[in-house]
Order: C-alpha cells, then structure tokens, then sequence
C-alpha cells in the first residue's frame, strides 16, 4: 500500500518532467533510477513492523549488481528505530541511506534524483567522483592477488563489479562474461574456498 501511495505522488508530483513506468515484479527494488540505480524504500510502518525489512535489504545486496539507495521514513515514531537502521544500512550493508519525513518529501527526492542522474556531468569538473588513487591502487592490487588475475582483468572486473564485496558476491556466469569461464571458476573458487 504505501508504494502504491508513493508512486501516486511521484506521478502526480513531476508534472510530466520525467517519464514513469510503473510494473509490477521489480523484485527488491520499488524504483529503478537508471541502468546502475535503484531505490528501495523503508516505510515508518516497516521499521516499527520489525526486521522484514532487513532481509529484504540483505537479499537485494547480494543478489544485484545496482547500485541501492535506501530511503528511509523518519518520523516521530521511528525515531528511535533510526540509529540501528543507519548502522545497518551504512556500515554494514555500504549502501547509501537518504531519511525523509514523509512520503511526500521521498516522492520530492525521487524526481530530483532522476532529474540529476538524466543530466549530462561531463561538462562540470566539480561533479567528477573523486575517489583516493590510494585506495584504487589498492584495491587493483587487491584483486590481481587472486590466482589468474593479471591487471588487465583487475582493471575489467573492477569496471564491472564496483566493490570487492560484488566481487565476492558474483556468481560464476557473472564472471563469465568479463574474464571467462576458467578464470571465473577460479575467482569463484577463491571467494568460497573455506578457510
């Protein structure tokens, strides 16, 4: 019911500025922004409800290559749910949480966010994400210790799983399709060898 609702004010918020498909079966995810993007939304009722909406968060973490924003309603009521909702989601899933009131304010920050990921950001400098070339040395290294990766393949499965936790995660057919079906199978078998 509440994403009914919330999808009702999306379409009867943007005015025709942006296109809205609505179907059902999106699995996981209650918004899709763009090819990487998605937006799975955590009403005040979930959270009160209990941990539904944990699995649900969880499942969508290891079974997507999307990148997931959460948005979660924060109210009164859910106020004190919110801290370990934000560990969670933050800290131990890496995902990026945006709180909203209201899901009038969730309808707002959905149009924005699709109207900023429709924009054209090679033209401005200051909107290039910035990331440490410490830390992406690293983690190219990090990846070309995993026996039949060489830098090539680091920097190809780098483009295509944007964390080592996707690494990880990737199912064999996944790999498959970057490095191949040998060097997939022993990228698998490293991920889920036991110790």
């Amino acid at each position: 019911m509440y994403i009914c609702k919330l999808q009702h004010l999306v379409t009867t918020n943007h005015r025709g500025k942006i296109k809205l498909i609505l179907e059902d079966g999106l699995g996981f995810v209650d918004f899709h922004l763009s090819n990487r993007s998605c937006i799975l939304y955590i009403s005040e009722s979930d959270l009160v409800a209990g941990n539904g909406f944990k699995r649900r968060l969880v499942r969508f973490r290891n079974a997507s290559n999307l990148h997931g924003i959460v948005i979660v309603e924060k109210t009164q009521i859910s106020d004190q749910y919110f801290p370990a909702v934000q560990k969670f989601i933050v800290l131990e899933l890496g995902m990026t949480l945006l709180p909203v009131a209201n899901q009038g304010e969730a309808s707002q920050l959905i149009i924005q966010l699709v109207h900023e990921q429709s924009k054209d950001h090679t033209s401005n400098p200051f909107l290039h994400k910035k990331c440490s070339q410490l830390a992406e040395a690293a983690i190219l290294r990090t990846v070309q210790q995993i026996p039949g990766v060489g830098k090539t393949k680091a920097l190809l499965l780098l483009q295509q799983f944007v964390s080592i936790h996707q690494l990880c995660n990737a199912s064999v057919q996944d790999l498959e399709l970057v490095v191949g079906q040998t060097i997939a199978q022993q990228i698998h078998a490293f991920f889920t060898q036991t110790k």
